[in-house]
């Protein structure tokens, strides 16, 4: 594990002279725009969606560099009164019997949330620094020598200093500066979806998990609803090339791969999904580009580095939010030499973060019966009091395997220019 402590990078200049866009407002958008608010800069955030979206699978963090950002940007607190507080997790026989206990640390880290919630938390922190734009999606882009011309889908075209790509996995700002998806993204044959279900196991704060060959059937209650749950589905495949936005053709691909497993629940769960309104359904993928950013176009969180589970991509994603805006302030907004301190800063960071996605399906959805029993002993081995803390420091590795700066405001710093400024005047 490496130290989070490094002689601190002294910025004594805002940002206010920074007109930038952001492409996406679920956590790596927000985040970064919280900090660039502090700097001065004006940030407009564009997101696709017609508002922030809600629910959404819980992530957590965990290590000391999850912790330091979480503290300096203040919402450290506000993150554990809304934490999940999930408690076991049980992996299950056909019939209903408990094979083995999965060990909180492993699925839920120092502190869990729900992807919503830590979305609001962002949004309520900037909304009043930051201008947002909900439905609408950035089009194309046109750099100059002098700045970005952004067209959008449905507003009219402005003109940037800067434009980040930070709308997830499939990037659409990526695909217009970086090229297409498919030069980019690595399928690891697997695909999850997720949907809410009536909580007709009554769960409270727990989960049952059932695996056969090649897939899976998670049932959970994260935030102790007594009417509501959470459906997971794993399973092996070859690339499946579906349409991202036909949710009907998704359930039907679904209820085919999932048809006669031999828990009952399963079938329970296959039932709710004709009727739900909330799918997700992606490939488990990672995203590898040729370098972070192109010109004035930069790429955070799953949009430059992204796994779509197992890469502990939200806690990723803060820190690295984190140290962009801090380069672009140490830098005074020249974002040639801030994006090239900012990839060398976080490049083998966000990938040994990634690498820990690698085995997310075979381990959730082990292609054999073999492979199943020897899934349970690891977690048996997990759960066991002498190993317990050696495992929760190796989960923490990838998370902590990167050394902070600190740039200048820390929780309760300043908010625009003129805070900022202030602040740093000499006597």
């Amino acid at each position: 594990m490496k130290s989070t402590k490094k002689p601190r990078t002294t910025v004594t200049h805002s940002l206010a002279h920074l007109d930038v866009l952001i492409s996406g407002a679920s956590i790596a958008g927000p985040a970064l725009a919280l900090w660039l608010a502090r700097y001065g800069a004006r940030v407009t955030v564009v997101e696709k969606a017609p508002a922030l979206r809600e629910g959404g699978f819980a992530v957590d963090f965990r290590g000391e560099a999850h912790r330091t950002v979480l503290r300096r940007m203040g919402i450290w607190d506000e993150v554990h009164r809304r934490q999940t507080r999930m408690g076991r997790q049980v992996i299950v026989e056909a019939d209903g019997r408990e094979r083995v206990e999965l060990p909180a640390f492993l699925m839920s880290g120092d502190v869990e949330i729900f992807r919503g919630d830590l979305s609001a938390i962002l949004y309520e922190r900037t909304r009043d620094d930051v201008e947002y734009v909900f439905g609408d999606s950035v089009a194309t882009l046109s750099e100059h020598s002098d700045g970005v011309d952004v067209t959008f889908d449905h507003g009219a075209p402005r003109r940037f200093d800067l434009v980040v790509g930070a709308d997830g996995l499939h990037s659409r700002t990526r695909r217009l500066a970086f090229g297409n998806e498919s030069r980019h993204l690595r399928f690891l044959g697997y695909y999850v979806a997720g949907f809410g279900i009536p909580n007709h196991l009554g769960l409270d704060r727990t989960a049952q998990v059932y695996s056969e060959p090649g897939r899976t059937v998670m049932v959970s209650n994260y935030d102790g609803d007594p009417e509501r749950a959470g459906a997971g589905l794993v399973f092996a495949s070859e690339w499946l090339g579906h349409d991202r936005h036909d949710k009907e053709a998704q359930k039907r691909l679904l209820a085919a791969r999932f048809a006669d497993m031999g828990w009952p629940h399963a079938a329970v769960v296959l039932e709710n999904l004709e009727d739900a309104d909330d799918l997700y359904f992606d490939a488990i993928a990672q995203i590898h580009v040729d370098g972070l950013a192109r010109g004035r176009v930069v790429l955070l969180g799953d949009a430059g580095y992204g796994a779509t589970m197992g890469g502990i991509g939200t806690g990723t994603a803060l820190v690295c939010a984190y140290v962009l805006a801090g380069e672009l302030a140490a830098a005074r907004g020249d974002h040639r030499a801030a994006f090239a301190a900012y990839e060398a800063e976080v490049r083998d960071y966000a990938r040994g973060c990634q690498r820990t996605s690698g085995n997310a399906g075979p381990f959730l959805a082990p292609p054999t019966e073999r492979r199943i029993r020897s899934r349970d002993r690891a977690y048996r081995l997990l759960a066991s009091r002498f190993l317990a803390g050696f495992f929760k420091r190796l989960t923490e590795r990838a998370a902590n395997g990167i050394t902070l700066k600190d740039y200048g405001p820390a929780e309760g710093g300043p908010r625009t220019a003129r805070d900022y400024a202030s602040r740093n005047r000499q006597p």
